[in-house]
């Protein structure tokens, strides 16, 4: 399957910040925004809210996630993660197949 490229902006902290945890992880930065956009692909939802209430909310849902209590248990476990990579593989692997077959 083909592959492309993405470039992503983000704050120098936070990519800081995020390189740590998706080393605690054990997954690089990469693996981890795949397991995102493939989740959002799949579910066809952001896995959060977001709304434009005011023309703060976005500058109050930032503050939020990046001051969260990180210390308790992630919402998914690393065998979680590697378990929806392993199914968005196998998921591509059919794809491919049926596409073969056409």
């Amino acid at each position: 399957m083909a592959q492309t490229a993405m470039t992503v902006r983000v704050d120098n902290n936070v990519k800081r910040q995020f390189d740590a945890l998706c080393e605690q992880f054990g997954m690089s930065v990469n693996a981890a925004v795949n397991v995102f956009i493939n989740a959002v692909v799949r579910t066809r939802s952001i896995p959060f809210t977001i709304s434009a209430e005011d023309n703060q909310t976005g500058k109050r849902a930032l503050e939020a996630f990046l001051s969260a209590d990180r210390s308790n248990r992630p919402e998914m476990t690393l065998e979680e993660i590697n378990e929806e990579i392993r199914a968005a593989r196998r998921e591509r692997k059919e794809r491919l197949a049926k596409e073969d077959k056409i």
